[in-house]
């Protein structure tokens, strides 16, 4: 009894060694040759999943024949073709279709980066830019504060101008009246004074002749 014990236990034991899971690799490689069997010249070893274009399949060689993507002609067992690519086919596929999303992902990275950068400044140039256009508002603001001052002084320049010239000409005005009066007071005393010599040449010629008159009739009135 103890010992079919340890048989039992022995053989649980190899069982237990032997019941490991294996797979099947479907990395293979298979053989193209120029005729449907295996007589026939090796033409190309092809890998698993690699894609054929079927021309023919003959039963009772159990052999396809086949053309590949580069043009040449051959037959291979038809028990190593299948109607769909291998899981391996598509596991490469994916692979690489996941490089190239990888690569792209890192790419948009990149351009998210730049983006980021170029955002940064340009959200800097927009405050320089800000800056710039409110000094340039203050400079537009003083210079038509300051245009309008001009403007201001150039009409009371003006202004001033204007009555100046009134000024002058008012002046002149004057200066022709006091000449034109000073002219007339010279004639009128000129006048007057040629009167007053007409008068004392008149007198000094009337009065002898007066005196000789009354001398006269004095002489008359003694006879």
């Amino acid at each position: 009894m103890k010992y079919f014990f340890y048989f039992i236990l022995a053989l649980f034991s190899c069982n237990m060694a032997f019941a490991q899971s294996v797979y099947i690799t479907d990395s293979s490689k298979y053989n193209l040759r120029s005729g449907p069997g295996s007589k026939y010249k090796l033409v190309q070893t092809l890998p698993s999943g690699t894609r054929l274009t079927l021309l023919g399949e003959n039963k009772s060689t159990g052999y396809s024949k086949v053309k590949m993507s580069t043009g040449g002609i051959g037959y291979i067992p038809t028990r190593f073709t299948i109607n769909k690519p291998t899981s391996r086919w598509y596991l490469t596929k994916a692979n690489q279709k996941l490089e190239l999303l990888q690569a792209e992902n890192k790419e948009i990275k990149a351009t998210l980066a730049d983006l980021q950068t170029n955002n940064s400044s340009a959200t800097s140039s927009n405050d320089s830019l800000t800056k710039e256009r409110d000094q340039l508002s203050t400079d537009l603001n003083n210079l038509r504060q300051t245009a309008s001052s001009a403007i201001q002084i150039q009409r009371e320049r003006n202004e001033f101008e204007e009555r100046f010239i009134e000024a002058e000409r008012k002046l002149h005005q004057l200066k022709r009246a006091k000449q034109a009066l000073e002219d007339s007071t010279s004639q009128d005393w000129f006048l007057y004074g040629g009167i007053l010599s007409f008068l004392g040449i008149f007198f000094g010629l009337l009065i002898p002749k007066i005196s000789w008159h009354r001398k006269s009739h004095g002489n008359w009135d003694t006879f």
